[in-house]
């Protein structure tokens, strides 16, 4: 009976980490390697496509550089075709195969546009959850319906779902504060 709490549990963190994984991706008044570590890089010619991670070394150099060191000489024009074509608006110098990309500050404007993002993202998130949650009250129902489950069981694991889903919205609204924050800092 405790499984249908395990299951929910663990699909409600597995929405929580891809939501983390992709706001590392928003851009913020600072540089930082989430920016474009999972920029997908179509390299050697287009035959392998791949993370820029998995091609190269990413480090921060001060508050605007991301420094990219690729692990093959041979991939330097693939990595730069493939942050020109990024939706980051950002330009890639290269000096020898260190390719450095400078993350100007964002206008207030751009600010707001990437709070409202992350706002979506926060609430498709929590629609994922409530989608898992009332999948599982569907299960639990069924059981109920077909006597597997007492009366008790059955309000307790209701119980043990939405304290659950309350637990994962007060973390959601936490990863939205902290992530907004980073956004507005100047």
């Amino acid at each position: 009976m405790n499984d249908f709490t395990k299951e929910f549990t663990t699909n409600i963190q597995k929405h929580i980490q891809k939501l983390r994984e992709d706001l590392r991706g928003i851009r913020t008044g600072r540089a930082h390697t989430g920016m474009v570590e999972g920029l997908p890089v179509e390299a050697y010619g287009g035959s392998m496509k791949m993370k820029l991670q998995e091609l190269a070394s990413l480090t921060t150099e001060g508050n605007d550089a991301i420094i990219i060191m690729p692990f093959d000489p041979s991939t330097v024009q693939d990595i730069e075709k493939a942050i020109l074509a990024s939706p980051l608006g950002i330009t890639p110098k290269t000096e020898g195969t260190r390719i450095t990309v400078r993350v100007p500050a964002l206008s207030e404007e751009q600010r707001m546009k990437y709070v409202k993002l992350v706002s979506q993202m926060i609430e498709d998130t929590k629609n994922a959850i409530r989608r898992e949650r009332e999948s599982i009250r569907k299960d639990i129902k069924n059981m109920f319906d077909a006597k597997e489950l007492t009366e008790d069981d059955k309000y307790r694991l209701e119980k043990d779902i939405d304290a659950e889903t309350a637990k994962s919205n007060d973390e959601l609204q936490t990863v939205k504060e902290k992530k907004e924050q980073e956004i507005m800092a100047v």
